[in-house]
């Protein structure tokens, strides 16, 4: 049985609109009819209760929550506000909690973005296009266009203040609309994502194609792939990306691509517990499972008949399914759409013929890209997932949340590429060989659980420590990779259960992105870690240690603890080995009401960030996953810093308030941002050895150094001037200094004469970021 974590909550079982091509009220489930119109508070508070329940006893990192409806909108802000408010209360301290909604948009308003910006819920709008494509199917019951309401909606999000609110816009596909005109329309209205979905049909019910055309969905898909990839993939398109991965043999960012089992329930506005809501497409009651939150427990609906069917990877799948060569990355399509009566879900999708043609169109592009690649003279610096637009906002020191999520997956990869050259050096023996076998079979049942290990900040900084050492002489890569692999288990719990050797270092068990466990005082030997029901086990030659993932305060168990407020996953990373990386005046493991002060200031500084700092907010809650610790001095002055090799992390010592530690987030991550570009692409001439003066320091520095300080302190620049604006003391001649040096500094890097032509584009966007201020600043 797989844990749960994707929920989708009915707050509202009636929509404001009258769309034909719905599966809740046009196809063949009819429950909706006899639904409460609105949730009731009953049902929030036990929804919480389950969700907390199922999230302690697995485990669980985090979990998401989506609002939905109907039209969740109709339920009006202070039932959705005493939804958030239950889960919220309930999951504090349990696991990390994203909260979303998927509305028409029709209602929402400045109390409703308030009120979402207030708990941290993305919002996600639905718009099939342009005018004429949107009104297809998207009208009132008395046939009038929704289209200027939704625009006004999304208009609304994209102003500075809700920016980070917009989670995307989704797409469904109607054949007969302009496929450029469509993606065009969406593209006008600038969204940080884009979803397209295949209309619901099924074997019973087939999708129209016109002209009788084989494949007509794939090549309206594939127009809008040819202007996408024209365009530099200005912005993420899910069904795009998950093509891409699954055929590298990641996993899927959609349901109804790959094999990746599906861990989602949807909760009813009467309580009632269901499978997919697409399933209504396929026959009255296809969703049900006869539970509801007040009398079963989450484990019960996942160990339903239906659910496990949907988890069954390959096995699961017709025998054509499986015999084809494309089923690692087509996974046999969304499965309400594989029905047929008589022969139930066992068949291929009824767009079988589609996501044939689209999934090799795409595999051709990509294979026809390498090759030209192959071929051609290599720029300087590799090549990037970032699209222009995001290059842009890097350069003008900034960077929205998809531009730094497009900055971590680069990470990502990167760290993938050293964890197999650490394998590659480590000698080989029958247990290393197992451990790699381990973390190959596990990359295959449960992706994410490596890839959010792999993401952890210090496991870069330790596989680039062993591999300045050749042959593991040390014996540090074949332990860091016994040590990953059993977090990566953990991770995946039931989906790869398995025991892993680990070695005791230091008398600890390390195990990184989760915590460390205290074995013994001798300092070395070996245990095995293991996943059980609400936790783990850690087996010494002397005793088992059962930790629990809620254990007592004063255990052995000492987990990274969560210190981030409503809409950023931020964790003080107090124990991990590598964290040495910041160099000296690291603190040891925090007293859990030093760890409360932490998450106070941190509330505290990212409210300001929000507010005053909307340019960084974004990107800082999207990269920035780890807080380390650091000394504060005697003097009580400010000390930060980063790691070059661990993306995601800073050194900070708690200052003595929080708009200060909002400012040193801020400051530092652009080091992070900046660190992570120069891992792409050469920005200057590395040739250059001369050093250069920065006009905040007195020593000479070279020309990386003056890059990356101008850089860091264009956010330092904006945050005096977002307390100038705030009438704060001295904060005006701040704002002039900094906007004074920087531009200066700026000045400097652009005279240099060892930039690169990209080297440039980012000192010409910073001077553009900076210049305004001189005059705004009175430095002009």
């Amino acid at each position: 049985m797989r844990p749960i974590s994707q929920f989708v909550l009915k707050v509202h079982s009636r929509c404001d609109l009258a769309c034909d091509h719905c599966y809740v009220y046009e196809h063949a489930d009819t429950s909706w009819r006899g639904r409460p119109r609105a949730a009731a508070d009953k049902v929030f508070r036990s929804v919480a209760e389950r969700i907390a329940e199922h999230a302690t006893a697995h485990g669980l990192a985090r979990v998401s929550v989506v609002f939905h409806g109907g039209e969740p909108l109709l339920a009006g802000p202070a039932r959705i506000r005493r939804a958030a408010e239950e889960l919220r209360a309930a999951l504090r301290g349990v696991c990390e909690l994203e909260l979303g909604i998927q509305t028409n948009g029709l209602l929402l308003s400045e109390r409703y973005c308030d009120l979402f910006d207030e708990f941290g819920i993305t919002v996600g709008i639905s718009l099939d296009g342009d005018k004429a494509s949107n009104d297809r199917h998207r009208r009132h019951a008395d046939g009038r266009s929704s289209h200027a309401q939704v625009l006004r909606a999304v208009a609304l999000l994209r102003e500075p203040r809700y920016r980070h609110l917009y989670g995307g816009l989704l797409c469904t596909i109607d054949v007969e609309n302009d496929p450029v005109a469509v993606y065009d329309a969406l593209m006008e209205q600038d969204p940080p994502r884009i979803d397209f979905l295949f209309p619901h049909a099924t074997h019973d019910e087939p999708p129209k194609r016109p002209g009788g055309a084989p494949a007509p969905y794939a090549d309206w898909l594939l127009t809008i792939h040819q202007r996408w990839r024209a365009q530099g993939r200005p912005v993420p398109v899910r069904v795009f990306d998950s093509v891409e991965r699954t055929l590298r043999g990641q996993s899927s960012l959609v349901e109804s691509l790959g094999l990746d089992p599906i861990d989602f329930v949807v909760i009813e506005t009467d309580g009632t517990l269901e499978q997919a809501d697409s399933l209504k497409t396929a026959y009255d009651g296809a969703p049900v499972t006869g539970m509801d939150v007040f009398a079963n427990s989450l484990d019960e609906v996942a160990a339903h008949p239906g659910m496990l069917a949907r988890q069954q990877g390959e096995a699961g799948l017709s025998q054509t399914c499986r015999d084809c060569e494309l089923v690692q990355a087509c996974g046999g399509g969304l499965y309400a759409h594989r029905y047929r009566t008589g022969r139930g879900f066992d068949n291929p999708s009824v767009f079988c013929p589609d996501l044939t043609t689209l999934i090799t169109g795409i595999r051709d592009v990509e294979e026809q890209e390498a090759s030209v690649t192959a071929t051609e003279p290599q720029q300087s610096g590799l090549r990037t997932l970032l699209t222009q637009d995001q290059l842009d906002q890097l350069a003008s020191g900034y960077g929205d949340a998809a531009t730094v999520a497009a900055l971590a997956r680069e990470q990502l990869d990167l760290t993938r590429g050293l964890l197999t050259a650490v394998w590659e050096q480590v000698p080989s023996d029958a247990r290393s060989a197992a451990v790699w076998r381990l973390l190959a079979e596990a990359d295959e049942a449960a992706p994410d659980a490596l890839d959010d290990v792999l993401a952890h900040p210090y496991i870069r900084p330790w596989a680039s420590r062993c591999l300045e050492t050749p042959g593991d002489s040390s014996g540090e890569g074949a332990a860091g990779l016994a040590e990953a692999a059993a977090a990566v288990v953990l991770r995946a719990g039931d989906r790869y259960p398995a025991a892993v050797r680990v070695p005791v270092r230091r008398g600890v068990v390390r195990l990184p992105g989760l915590g460390r466990v205290l074995v013994d005082d001798a300092g070395s030997g070996e245990a095995e870690v293991e996943a059980v029901d609400g936790g783990f086990t850690v087996t010494t030659p002397d005793r088992t240690l059962r930790i629990g993932w809620d254990g007592p305060a004063d255990s052995r168990w000492q987990p990274v603890r969560g210190i981030g407020p409503d809409g950023w996953r931020v964790s003080l990373e107090d124990t991990d080995l590598y964290r040495d990386a910041h160099g000296t005046g690291l603190t040891p493991r925090l007293p859990e009401e030093e760890a409360k002060a932490w998450r106070e200031d941190l509330a505290e500084a990212w409210d300001f960030t929000r507010r005053e700092l909307p340019g960084y907010a974004p990107g800082l809650a999207a990269g920035l996953t780890a807080i380390t610790p650091l000394v504060l001095p005697g003097d009580g002055s400010d000390v930060s810093n980063t790691a070059r090799q661990a993306f995601g992390a800073v050194g900070i010592a708690r200052p003595v308030d929080a708009r200060t530690l909002a400012l040193l987030a801020v400051h530092e991550f652009q080091h992070v941002k900046l660190g992570a570009v120069l891992d792409l692409m050469d920005l200057y001439d590395p040739q250059d050895t001369r050093l250069f003066h920065a006009p905040w320091r007195p020593d000479p520095r070279p020309l990386e150094g003056l890059l990356q300080g101008t850089y860091a302190h264009i956010a330092v620049a904006e945050f005096w001037r977002a307390q100038t604006r705030l009438g704060e003391a001295g904060a005006a001649g701040q704002f002039a200094r900094w906007s004074r040096e920087t531009a200066l500094a700026v000045e400097r890097l652009a005279g240099s004469g060892s930039l690169t032509p990209m080297g440039e584009r980012f000192a010409t966007a910073m001077a553009a970021t900076v210049e305004p201020w001189l005059t705004e600043s009175g430095e002009a």
